[in-house]
């Protein structure tokens, strides 16, 4: 299998990366990101571990991409077997905060990105005329979400959709579409988005792992492995199913009210 991860570079791209090498499901994998020295660092150390890797730079936000990004597969490997859609932006705005500009940001890398590296690397497994498996990284914030965090929750909301909708599209050239919707996760990003975007403390982890029902955050190597077997021919015929890695049950449970935080005003 040839693999393309775009967000590949650090964090749960990382980690599929990692966890794919350590499965042996894959002999060649594109790493896509924004970082050339973690995307060039991480290639080397997935290549002396046994797996063909090279790095793309690449901006998701840029409407080319993901054409280029699919050619660079194809020139480097002869074909292409998987992609999965790590990348996302996740800026806050509230309804009253929020700009088109903004908007417009959030849905060019968490849903036209993915969508057109899906309609890239599917041309693609239909030329080989063999099966190919797309992971989408969604999140559990499509089922509604937090105020400040609206743009986002409905791009994640729309990648839901876009999945279920490929999934059946793509069902008889032998191409799999599945989802993987992470929780609130231990990650560098996370961190970084707590301490410049809310204001947290810089020990925040600390303060908010006792009030998860486990008493810790999700982390990435759990996603990667849920990831990596959708990914994988373990998953047999799977194709269409969006599965939640986090510590709640959505539906069961007394929904709580909204707090004065969660409540949006002009």
């Amino acid at each position: 299998m040839i693999t393309i991860i775009n967000g590949g570079t650090q964090g749960l791209g990382a980690a599929v990366a990692r966890r794919l090498v350590a499965t042996g499901f894959t002999e060649g994998l594109l790493l896509v990101g924004r970082s050339a020295d973690r995307g060039n660092q991480l290639a080397e150390e997935l290549t002396a571990a046994g797996v063909d890797t090279a790095f793309l730079q690449a901006d998701l936000a840029d409407a080319e991409a993901p054409t280029a990004i699919v050619a660079a597969a194809m020139d480097r490997f002869g074909r292409v077997d998987g992609l999965v859609n790590v990348s996302a932006v996740t800026s806050r705005a509230t309804l009253f905060e929020d700009t088109p500009e903004h908007v417009d940001s959030q849905m060019a890398v968490n849903v036209k990105a993915p969508y057109f590296l899906i309609q890239a690397a599917a041309r693609e497994m239909i030329a080989q005329g063999t099966p190919g498996s797309i992971v989408n990284v969604g999140s559990t914030s499509g089922h509604g979400g937090q105020s400040k965090l609206t743009a986002y929750c409905m791009s994640k909301a729309a990648l839901t959709v876009m999945t279920k909708n490929l999934a059946y599209g793509l069902m008889r050239h032998g191409i799999r579409v599945n989802q993987v919707n992470p929780g609130w996760m231990e990650t560098e990003s996370e961190h970084r988005t707590q301490m410049e975007q809310d204001g947290a403390p810089e020990n925040w982890l600390e303060l908010a792992a006792p009030g998860r029902p486990l008493g810790r955050l999700v982390q990435p190597e759990e996603v990667a492995n849920a990831i990596v077997y959708c990914l994988s021919p373990d998953a047999g015929l799977m194709t269409g199913n969006c599965l939640d890695i986090d510590q709640s049950v959505q539906g069961a449970g007394d929904p709580p009210l909204p707090t004065a935080s969660d409540t949006v005003s002009p």
